[in-house]
């Protein structure tokens, strides 16, 4: 009794991070066992055999440096051998952190009169931990050696690096690999491949299993080679926890720049497209969810323009080759009025709608803007080729008048701007009453063109509109120093 109060005085005294610590033992009749403390996460055992449980070398790493540092502990301490070293007494806290148990059994079941009875089976299981020379040797097997301990440090290396059970790659029983190991030769050993682990580690692990134990490192310089292995690096599961956090932090904080900026950039081509379909303070408007209202424009150019012949055109060609003339028109289009303060209505089939003096007014310049614009326009079609169709000309009509508007935002699902007022009617009467390739304008138009002073016109006399009667109109042909070539509008008719 007095040894057994020594003993476990001895073990109570054991302070370090990775030996689990004893609370104490209790006795029963048949039963007998120590108390520690409760690790949350289980055993090693548990660990490695949980496929859940994503284990990279750095958390490996780890745990075997628990292992080593725990041990080195306690072949210091007064306790001197642990004699049943095994991924089961190697227990996992709440922090992941390796705490060494089951230390001081081999005293204290040599004290106790009975000891439990356990399968033939599970006591040959244990014995995969167990040294050669230990196997030989009950006697110094119940004891156990501190190069015994080393030589079950280094099956449970293994167990760790390949997550499996003591000597896995064999198949063959426990009471097999016992009678192999216990007498040799051929050594039977684990066998472990460069891919599952560094190579230095490989070799420190197989100088722990040889089969002379002088030839076995002890912990003290098992200790100072894993600080080599580690680079004088501190590893630890937690600390690489909290880096892996701190790398998933910086990395989200990356992610989310990213994303923001590409978000910025959708923004903008969201915004782009809006503008490309409502005027831009229209478009602000709609932005911040204000409402648009209906505003009216007392001076204005429209421009209408659409292919002669266009019915004929289609009847002889494919749908896409349809849209695909249409697409290169417009492209055209696009492109010349750009240069110029217009605003784009809307395009209908053939027809094609282009305003100035509106959304921003712009004094009694909208006439001008119109009228070069429509020079270049005509420019333009005259030297456009139909791609399906290259021997037949493109021939377009232009109208223009001049007037007041109302101009509005109209639906809610794709909203459009349109323009309301006798104005459009009247230049559309212009477009469907011109000839191909002239540019048809109304009287209202020539007066502020001809204030300008730089514009060419014929006059074309009374025309009748439907709806309109008859009213006076005019040809534009050209401007000062305008030098662009024009297409032949031929022989009016």
């Amino acid at each position: 009794m007095l040894y057994e109060y020594f003993l476990s005085e001895q073990m109570r005294d054991l302070h370090n991070e990775n030996v689990n610590p004893f609370m104490g033992c209790y006795t029963e009749p048949g039963n007998q066992g120590i108390v520690n403390e409760h690790c949350s996460r289980g055993s090693l055992e548990d660990l490695i055999r949980n496929e859940e449980m994503q284990l990279d070398w750095v958390v490996k790493q780890s745990l075997l440096t628990d292992l080593v540092r725990g041990m080195k502990y306690l072949h210091s301490s007064p306790i001197q051998v642990h004699g049943r070293l095994n991924s089961r007494n190697c227990l996992i806290d709440g922090r992941f952190v390796l705490k060494i148990s089951d230390y001081g059994l081999p005293d204290i079941l040599a004290t106790q009169k009975e000891s439990r009875k356990e399968h033939k089976e599970e006591t040959e299981r244990k014995l995969l931990w167990t040294a050669p020379e230990l196997l030989r040797d009950p006697v110094l097997r119940k004891a156990g050696t501190q190069k015994g301990d080393v030589y079950s440090f280094a099956i449970i290396c293994q167990e760790i690096i390949l997550r499996g059970p003591p000597f896995c790659m064999l198949s063959l029983s426990a009471e097999e690999i016992i009678a192999k190991v216990k007498k040799p030769p051929p050594l039977c050993r684990p066998s472990v491949t460069i891919s599952s682990a560094p190579q230095d580690f490989i070799n420190m692990m197989k100088q722990c299993w040889t089969e002379s134990p002088d030839m076995r490192t002890d912990f003290n310089q098992l200790y100072e080679e894993l600080k080599i292995i580690n680079k004088g690096n501190k590893i630890n599961i937690v600390d690489n926890m909290f880096k892996m956090l701190e790398q998933y932090s910086s990395n989200l904080e990356d992610m989310i720049l990213e994303r923001t900026k590409a978000l910025d950039e959708e923004k903008k081509k969201t915004e782009e497209l809006l503008s490309q379909m409502l005027p831009s303070s229209v478009a602000d408007n709609l932005k911040r969810g204000l409402p648009v209202k209906p505003e009216a424009f007392s001076e204005t150019t429209i421009y209408f323009s659409d292919i002669v012949g266009f019915t004929t055109i289609s009847a002889m060609s494919e749908p896409m080759q349809v849209v695909d003339l249409l697409n290169d028109l417009y492209t055209t289009f696009d492109d010349v009025i750009r240069n110029y303060d217009v605003y784009k209505v809307e395009t209908i089939g053939d027809a094609y709608m282009v305003v100035s003096g509106l959304p921003v007014r712009n004094g009694n310049k909208h006439a001008g803007e119109i009228a070069t614009m429509s020079l270049d326009i005509l420019h333009a079609s005259g030297k456009f080729t139909i791609r399906h169709m290259p021997d037949v000309p493109l021939r377009i009509r232009i109208g223009l008048h001049s007037g007041p508007v109302v101009a509005g935002v109209v639906g809610i699902t794709m909203p459009r701007y349109c323009l309301f007022g006798d104005t459009v009617n009247t230049a559309s009467r212009m477009e469907s009453t011109g000839m191909p390739f002239r540019i048809h304008m109304s009287q209202t138009t020539m007066s502020i063109l001809h204030q300008l002073g730089e514009y060419k016109f014929e006059p074309r006399g009374k025309v009748l509109l439907k709806g309109k009667g008859h009213m006076t109109s005019y040809w534009l042909t050209g401007k000062d120093n305008y030098d662009k070539e024009l297409p032949d509008p031929g022989v009016d008719k």
